[in-house]
Parts: structure tokens; sequence; C-alpha cells
């Protein structure tokens, strides 16, 4: 069957690091009513005010991570792409990003002129949000409807709990583990606390310090929290590490609402104030090396360690197109269920 194709989905990047570039991206980003999930006139007076100065900040922040062939994230994808292409015998194999150029519409429609039939979605997020995975389907079930194509949809599940996946975190990150450190950090990107509390039905979403602890399937399902714990988890009984060497922690708070805790930068300091002098940082949210790991945490975060009175932040590098990352989301993606 040369008819099923494979469309990998990550979350995008500006065009280049000019000031309009960023700031259109931006904006796409921003007004995405999963990413900003309010009404549209107060979700258009912050994103315009966020525009005033935040372009000028971020450009210069992906200028210091930009790469000679362009945005890391990109890069890194396409070569996923390059690697996993003879992996995946059943069609062709694209790359879409969620905002910015590459986009799913431009995607989709190549496929279909193709005379696919059948795609199966990878939304590239091991942990569940609709800030995430959710966003990507509905966009995937735009284009085919005002489009009108005629094609049939499996969707890579969430995997953040996945033997596949938690081993290719292993083998990617053990050079590192091996060579010692004080601590390791897990670091998760963060969500606004109000995107958890509309997706749990039970009401008790971050009513305690052991409410994902204790998530019934039904709430771990839809819980982005208790993913990222669990992934945590699964990973360091995996290395075999001791309770005291490793935490959890989220990045890449914005505005003023309540994200969730604890926050990577007030662990940073913490730790270098309990006396860790070589921390390890991993971030499992993400399974491509982006703005978010290479500037936020491999620059400014080691900044930030280091003037608080660590000595040494060694950043592990994502999953990117590690081979056994390769092989794994192959497997994942082919036992992919039907959705759309």
């Amino acid at each position: 069957m040369t008819d099923h194709a494979l469309l990998l989905v990550n979350l995008g990047s500006p065009a280049s690091t000019s000031v309009a570039d960023v700031r259109r991206y931006l904006n796409q980003f921003l007004m995405d009513p999963y990413v900003i999930d309010l009404p549209w006139p107060l979700r258009r007076l912050i994103v315009s005010l966020i525009l005033l100065k935040r372009p000028a900040q971020s450009a210069h922040a992906y200028a210091s991570i930009w790469w000679p062939e362009g945005s890391p994230l990109v890069v890194l994808s396409q070569r996923l792409q390059r690697a996993i292409t003879p992996l995946w015998q059943h069609g062709p194999v694209e790359l879409a990003m969620r905002y910015g150029p590459l986009s799913i519409e431009k995607a989709l429609l190549r496929l279909a002129g193709q005379g696919i039939k059948q795609v199966t979605l990878a939304p590239l997020y091991p942990q569940f949000a609709d800030s995430t995975t959710t966003t990507v389907i509905e966009e995937a079930k735009r284009v085919v409807r005002e489009h009108k194509l005629a094609l049939k949809f499996a969707t890579l599940t969430p995997f953040y709990d996945q033997p596949e996946y938690l081993d290719a975190l292993v083998a990617s990150a053990q050079p590192h583990l091996q060579q010692g450190f004080d601590h390791l950090l897990l670091s998760f990107h963060g969500l606004p606390e109000r995107h958890l509390h509309k997706l749990d039905p039970s009401g008790h979403c971050l009513k305690g310090a052991d409410c994902c602890k204790n998530a019934s399937p039904q709430v771990l399902a839809n819980c982005y929290r208790a993913q990222c714990l669990r992934s945590a988890e699964l990973f360091a009984e995996r290395v075999g590490l001791k309770p005291g060497q490793w935490s959890v922690s989220f990045q890449s708070r914005l505005g003023r609402a309540k994200w969730i805790e604890p926050y990577t930068e007030a662990r940073l300091d913490e730790l270098a104030k309990a006396g860790v002098k070589k921390l390890l940082v991993m971030c499992p949210a993400f399974v491509a090396d982006c703005i978010e790991t290479l500037e936020e945490i491999g620059d400014r975060g080691r900044e930030q360690f280091q003037e608080a009175g660590g000595e040494e932040l060694v950043l592990v590098p994502c999953l990117n197109e590690h081979p056994q990352w390769v092989s794994a989301l192959k497997t994942l993606c082919e036992r992919a269920p039907l959705a759309l």
C-alpha cells in the first residue's frame, strides 16, 4: 500500500529572525483560541498589547540560536522526516507546522493532489494539551472540510507513557547521565491553570499536592500536568534515579495568569542555593530542540543558575533525530487509531 501518508506536525517557527516575521508568527500563534482561550475581543486586545514589544525581544532570542540552515526546530524536524521516510513504507512522509510557513493546509493539499486517501496525523507532542494536540487536529479538520478533501485520518495519540517513547528518551539522555551530575531537572512547557480546570470533569484538579498522582484514568487522559509527572516518574524509574536526585518544573510562562507550578525559573534558583553545582536539564515535552530549550534553558537558564551560585548547567538535547526515537515514532504511528 502506497496511498497511506504520514504527516508529522510540530509547533512552528518564524520564517526568519526579522521583527516583522516574528510579529507575524506570534500573532498567528497567540490568536489561536486553543492557545489563549479567551473571547475574541479580549484575546485580540491582549495579543495586540503583547505585539508592541514582544516581537523585538523574541527576534533577538531567535537570532541567538538560529542556525545557518534556518530555525533549529524546523531543521531538526526535517531531519526527522528524512530519517523516518525509508521506514514508513505505506506512502509519502510530509512535515508541517501548526504556525508559520510550513502549514498543515499546504501539506494536506499536496497529499490530496498526489491521490492520497489516508493520512496518519502525528502531532509531535508526548503529553496532551488543547494548545498543542487539539489545535493540530482541529486545523486538519478545517482544511478537510473547507477544501472538501476525500481523506481518512488516523491520529497519533499522546505517547507520554509508551515504552517506545520512554526507551528512546533514556537512550538519548544516557550519555549525559553517565557523565555524573548533582541533580536532574525535568522542565516541561507550562500551561495556564485554567487550561487544566476546564478539562477536569471531576473538579479535583489542583486541589492538593497529590491530585495528579491520584488522577483516575478518565482524568489522566486529558490532564497535561498529570501526564508530565507520569513521564518524569517513568523515566526516573528506567534510569534508576533515587528521590532527591531529580525534580519536575514548568517553563515558558506568558502573561499574568496563574500557570502550573513549580516554575522552572524558581527551581533553578532553589537548586543552586541548595548546593547543586552540576545540574542536568531535560525538556521532555519537546521532541526537537527549539527556542524554549536552546535559548530559554541553554542560554538564559544557564546564566541564571550560575548567577545563583551553581557552577554548570548542562542542557540534555531533545530526541531530535536519534535513531531509537525514529524507530519508536514509526511504531507509534503505525498503531495510531482511526480518528477525525
